[in-house]
């Protein structure tokens, strides 16, 4: 039987049927199938297509730049890698505006990870169980479970875990040893769990007191999913290194690692040869400009408060097999009291809509942030439905 693989970034792969669907197109909200079935896509392959499929300002944004340059190095100037750098450190949070470019999601936390080093002089990391920052060994060290740690160990040493949202674990794990202290504002393959404003802040009280790092992993929140541009201006606390990937440039390979001064000022040399690829920083040029100047993370946040609010009422008016729906803007998730993996099959074969788990048991919805409350609705009644 064939499997439809990697459907988590944590490896929670399932079976949607006996051959795979092989997807051929995209426009806006829908993918299209090889054999001419469309789908609603709740998924959006883990948050990589903020304004839905093949936007057309980021495919002219690409065409034109393919046009004119694929590729030149880092060291030599590039306007449309220059303006990513502006935008970026423009629309960063607080007084960050140093940006190192790269191409994934670990990469990031990678270099997040040298860079608190490297500026504090310090070793020890502070992660949370359940949390997922990558799977390069530097990353996968920060990478709570077990499974995705044990078979290529020995990784990077010097981490610590603590249980998320628990300020008193967190305050006894933190010193003056600590060269940062790593969380996501929400955990998304850990189950969809919201940290809260008063944890946060506690974290940055904590990280400032003992002059280590606190560095927010907002690769799967980012660019507008909770319903701000970064999930930490919603709760208002301001990172000293923040990471991000995923739908920064609508699917194409980019990930980036703001810093503060401090940190920048402080870090060692870091680098990368595909650094701030011309093609892909124009399609995030174009992407962040579609995300601030049409307000799409309030859309978010206006239409994933309609789609939490009539899943719950779901789960009572029906009793659905549901201990809880949780999350923030379009970043929701769905605990079932039984494993998720079936329900996310039935969705995909008779209901045609595409979701994701994140674990065994929650169901994960990351659509894109355009969606409407049409597309919702139909969403809320398949869920019914299959539940």
């Amino acid at each position: 039987m064939s499997t439809f693989e990697d459907l988590s970034d944590a490896g929670e792969g399932f079976v949607f049927s006996e051959k795979p669907i092989q997807i051929e197109s995209g426009e806006g909200v829908h993918l299209t199938a090889s054999d001419g079935t469309e789908y609603l896509d709740f998924g959006a392959s883990y948050a990589c297509a903020p304004l839905g499929h093949c936007p057309p300002v980021v495919v002219d944004a690409v065409q034109e730049q393919a046009a004119e340059l694929l590729y030149v190095q880092a060291s030599y100037p590039n306007s449309a890698r220059t303006e990513l750098y502006e935008r970026l450190g423009a629309v960063a949070p607080g007084d960050i505006s140093k940006v190192w470019l790269c191409n994934s999601g670990t990469e990031a936390n990678e270099a997040a990870m040298k860079f608190a080093r490297s500026a504090t002089g310090r070793e020890k990391i502070v992660a949370t169980k359940r949390g997922f920052h990558g799977r390069t060994l530097g990353a996968l060290a920060m990478t709570w479970k077990k499974k995705y740690r044990a078979p290529f160990e020995p990784v990077a040493g010097g981490v610590e875990f603590v249980d998320y949202g628990d300020e008193e674990a967190l305050a006894e794990a933190v010193d003056d040893e600590t060269a940062a202290v790593f969380l996501e504002p929400v955990q998304g393959e850990g189950g969809i769990n919201p940290a809260g404003a008063e944890y946060l802040q506690s974290a940055r009280d904590l990280t400032e007191d003992a002059g280590a790092a606190l560095v927010f992993d907002e690769i799967q929140t980012g660019m507008g999913r909770t319903g701000d541009l970064w999930a930490c201006e919603g709760v208002g606390v301001e990172p000293d290194i923040l990471t991000t990937a995923k739908g920064i440039a609508s699917g194409l390979p980019l990930g980036a690692t703001l810093c503060a001064d401090w940190i920048a000022d402080g870090a060692a040399s870091h680098g990368s040869t595909f650094s701030g690829n011309p093609v892909v920083a124009a399609a995030a040029n174009a992407t962040l400009d579609e995300l601030v100047a049409n307000d799409v993370p309030g859309h978010a946040a206006m239409v994933g408060e309609y789609l939490t609010t009539q899943l719950a009422e779901a789960v009572e008016e029906h009793d659905l097999p549901v201990r809880e729906v949780r999350g923030d803007g379009l970043m929701i998730g769905i605990e079932v009291k039984r494993g998720a993996n079936r329900y996310l099959r039935d969705l995909a074969l008779n209901h045609q809509i595409l979701a994701l788990p994140a674990g065994r048991s929650v169901l994960r919805l990351l659509p894109p942030l355009v969606i409407n409350e049409g597309h919702a609705r139909e969403v809320v009644d398949a869920l019914t439905e299959v539940l």
